[in-house]
């Protein structure tokens, strides 16, 4: 038997029109997934794509593990003193994700250094924490600029401790350590849970009177530090209205309004505020 060699025809194909979104000119003003367009009654594989991706980066700002050295480092080359370096009672990054009360309490041999600086240091107006939160790539991309402006904004007004480093921390973790080192407030710089537009934003939550058991409503919070979100210059600006504020009024929280006059977001340029 011969084989039939002659060209078979090319199968006829339909080719779906990507419809456009009317909303898309607001994209110019926002990172958010809106206008997305569609392709028949699917979105575009772009957006498809880019949702994946987005998602990935997402979930590898939780994982990524706080490089430490390298972050005391670049602290102390920006002329801050040795960072005091502590961690929670979460063992590893696994423990830390599933039980979120070990993170807000500091391991014993963390007490135990920071009893110990206390014995031989003067009591510190502030005492500014940097924990990695649910976002470590946060952290160690902009705390070396956030801190540069808070100490700009703050202008050597207050006996602050060295920057104190914990790692698997959540937020109330520096109640314990603004206790311990009986600060009259903390500042908790921490990775934001990430989104999907904002895998490395950063929070800043003040505390006056710091201690073991204080609520969140006894919080200041200074949200989406970043240079895509609230620049850090702004951030460090408001941070410091609100230290002198609650200072004076010996409180934080629902009621410390920030009567600051800051905009959200700055106008100026952040360029190479990332750190």
């Amino acid at each position: 038997m011969t084989k039939d060699l002659s060209p078979v025809p090319d199968e006829p194909h339909h080719t779906i029109e990507v419809s456009a979104d009317p909303w898309a000119h607001l994209r110019r003003f926002t990172p958010a997934r809106i206008a997305l367009g569609r392709a028949g009654a699917s979105l575009p594989t772009r957006e498809v794509l880019d949702f994946t991706l987005a998602h990935a980066q997402a979930r590898d700002a939780i994982h990524l593990p706080l490089d430490m050295d390298l972050l005391a480092g670049q602290l102390q080359a920006d002329g801050w003193p040795a960072p005091l370096r502590l961690r929670s009672r979460a063992h590893d990054r696994h423990e830390y994700l599933l039980r979120p009360d070990l993170g807000r309490r500091l391991d014993e041999a963390s007490v135990a250094a920071l009893q110990a600086w206390r014995a031989d240091n003067p009591v510190p107006d502030l005492a500014l924490v940097v924990g990695d939160g649910l976002s470590a790539l946060g952290i160690q991309r902009h705390t070396v600029a956030l801190f540069g402006a808070i100490r700009e904004a703050l202008g050597g007004a207050f006996v602050q401790s060295p920057p104190v480093l914990v790692g698997q921390a959540r937020v109330a973790v520096a109640d314990e350590v603004g206790e311990l080192l009986g600060a009259r407030m903390v500042a908790m710089v921490v990775g934001e849970r990430p989104g999907l537009s904002s895998p490395d934003s950063v929070g800043i939550y003040l505390t006056h009177a710091p201690r073991v058991g204080r609520t969140d409503a006894e919080r200041n919070c200074i949200s989406n530090v970043r240079p895509a979100g609230q620049d850090p210059v702004t951030a460090a600006r408001r941070l410091a209205w609100l230290v002198h504020e609650g200072l004076r009024l010996g409180l934080t929280g629902v009621g410390l309004k920030d009567h600051s006059g800051l905009p959200m977001v700055a106008a100026t340029s952040t360029q190479g505020l990332s750190g």
